[in-house]
């Protein structure tokens, strides 16, 4: 037998970062599979499978091409790790309950003695009722689209203490939705979202908002990876490399994104900080000049501000989406508070401040002619809202881009969530 085949097996796996994850545990050539139901049972004849990890929508599918099933996914029913041994049988794992257990103690939520409710019925859903049970939970209940307990009855469990979506909403490309109004659980004191990507879902943007501890689902996915690695091999692998990955990753993937007034240095220090680190430099108003054929100035001339606040709009959606760059924003994208949700979703936001008197008008339509510190103080307030933080740039440029740098590097890339 040749090479044998490692890889994640899913439906739609352009969101996925479990490639990087298993290059860091060792395997260079993890590979990503993506099949329709269809050809489930043809691939599951390949005489070359070494390990697979399963996701959506395959977890409780994939159990009938397993000839042994652990006791842990019989259990909970559902098979998210594979692997054929040397009696060439095939072996059905759920590591997912030690990545989802991992989430828990990360985000420091506590489930013991709690009311836990969970969106969603699936194979991910029942990993997440097992472990919680596991946890202490005083009461598990799932919701789904038609079950007895639904989205039109949510009231019922207003008293929910800790809330998870195991569903798909969410996640990229699909952004921007969540299962349930956060508001409808007044003594909600957790929220974990087994999505990571985006890392900020409209559900967990709204627990921030509403001041509930809440976490994303990367280090889960680096933890069950983790264990499926040693179903894979064998082999034990320290704890530890949960960790490092996770915060190696979350840095890795986390967006650099630019804020600030017209001519405050966004581009300039966008493009030192490229070079700086390695990252592709996202330019919002460069991308909305290829998209229109035709300069800014020009577009406020034939489409006014309302028609380039459009194009503003879509170009800063389709940037939101990218992971690990670094995004200049145009100067007036706080006037529309529909901007923040997809900078913020993959990004940490940095507000450039320069002074008034220092800032160039040329080509800048809404700065010509325009009282320069009146229009700062005008929009100082909603730079406040959106940013993560401030930084000085009425010195060099590469100072700038340095202390952004140090920052980002401090506070998200070697930081828990």
């Amino acid at each position: 037998m040749g090479e044998k085949l490692y890889g994640l097996l899913g439906r739609k796996l352009g969101h996925s970062y479990s490639v990087p994850i298993h290059r860091e545990l060792g395997i260079s050539g993890y590979r990503l599979i993506e099949l329709e139901p269809e050809q489930l049972a043809d691939f599951f004849q390949r005489d070359d499978i070494g390990g697979l990890n399963v996701t959506i929508p395959y977890k409780r599918e994939v159990m009938k091409y397993c000839h042994v099933l652990s006791p842990e996914a019989q259990a909970i029913g559902s098979v998210n790790t594979i692997v054929r041994k040397d009696d060439g049988r095939l072996y059905g794992y759920n590591t997912d309950a030690y990545g989802f257990e991992f989430q828990v103690q990360l985000s420091g939520i506590n489930f013991k003695g709690q009311k836990v409710v969970i969106f969603g019925s699936g194979g991910a859903s029942l990993t997440v009722q097992a472990v919680a049970k596991k946890l202490g939970a005083a009461e598990v209940v799932v919701i789904s689209r038609r079950g007895e307990n639904n989205y039109e009855n949510l009231s019922r469990h207003s008293d929910a203490d800790v809330v998870v979506n195991a569903t798909p909403v969410g996640m990229y490309p699909d952004v921007g939705k969540a299962p349930a109004d956060l508001r409808i659980f007044p003594n909600c004191r957790g929220a974990l979202d087994l999505i990571f990507n985006p890392a900020r879902t409209a559900f967990l943007m709204q627990a921030s908002n509403l001041g509930i501890p809440n976490a994303n689902g990367l280090s889960m996915l680096v933890a069950q990876a983790k264990e499926a690695e040693e179903h894979f091999f064998g082999k034990k692998i320290s704890d530890s490399e949960n960790l490092r990955i996770y915060e190696k990753l979350r840095g890795e993937t986390e967006n650099i994104v630019l804020i600030g007034m017209p001519g405050c240095g966004k581009s300039s220090v966008g493009a030192a900080l490229a070079k700086l680190t390695g990252r592709e430099l996202i330019d919002v108003d460069m991308e909305i000049e290829k998209t229109a054929g035709c300069s800014i100035a020009d577009i406020f001339a034939n489409s006014g501000e309302e028609g380039f606040r459009r194009l503003e709009r879509e170009a800063i959606a389709k940037a939101g989406l990218k992971n690990g760059k670094i995004i200049a924003a145009g100067g007036g994208v706080i006037k529309d508070e529909r901007n923040y949700p997809p900078l913020h979703q993959n990004g940490r936001i940095y507000h450039l401040e320069r002074d008034p008197a220092l800032l160039p008008r040329t080509g800048r339509p809404l700065s010509i002619g325009a009282d320069l510190y009146e229009l700062y103080r005008e929009r100082l307030p909603a730079y406040q809202r959106f940013r993560d933080t401030v930084v000085d740039n009425n010195h060099a440029i590469t100072d700038a881009a340095a202390a952004i740098w140090k920052e980002f590097y401090e506070n998200t890339c070697y930081k828990r969530a």
